[in-house]
């Protein structure tokens, strides 16, 4: 086996990482391999880790509003709207009219924003 270059070949490697896997499993640890298949199973775990690096991700969403900027940072902190709101002193309502675009952001929803979420300034003037 060498190192993979299509996803069959991924397949491939994987299964046969799968086998030793397995192995080890079965017999109570990695010590019932014998030297050769520890070493080809490094050996197989390295170029899965290569291949697994070489394929491109989603690119992330870079938020285009300061309601999606919100959502991003209620998702980076785990948060629920309630919580949220409880962050930026303002009553759920208000947050979410903001969220769903009823209301505008004004100047001190935008202070707040920048120092509680450090949401960068001129992100929000862009898109006051």
């Amino acid at each position: 086996m060498q190192q993979p270059t299509t996803y069959a070949d991924y397949q491939q490697l994987m299964a046969q990482i799968e086998t030793l896997l397995q192995k080890a499993t079965a017999g109570g640890g990695f010590a019932v391999l014998s030297p050769d298949e520890a070493t080809e199973l490094a050996q197989l775990s390295e170029w899965a880790e290569a291949y697994e690096d070489s394929i491109p991700l989603m690119p992330i969403k870079v938020p285009q509003s300061i309601p999606e900027m919100i959502a991003f940072k209620m998702y980076e902190k785990k948060m629920k709207q309630r919580e949220m709101a409880q962050l930026l002193e303002v009553p759920e309502t208000r947050l979410s009219e903001i969220l769903r675009g009823k209301r505008r952001v004004n100047l001190a929803m935008a202070k707040t924003l920048r120092t509680k979420l450090k949401i960068d300034a001129d992100f929000i003037l862009e898109h006051a």
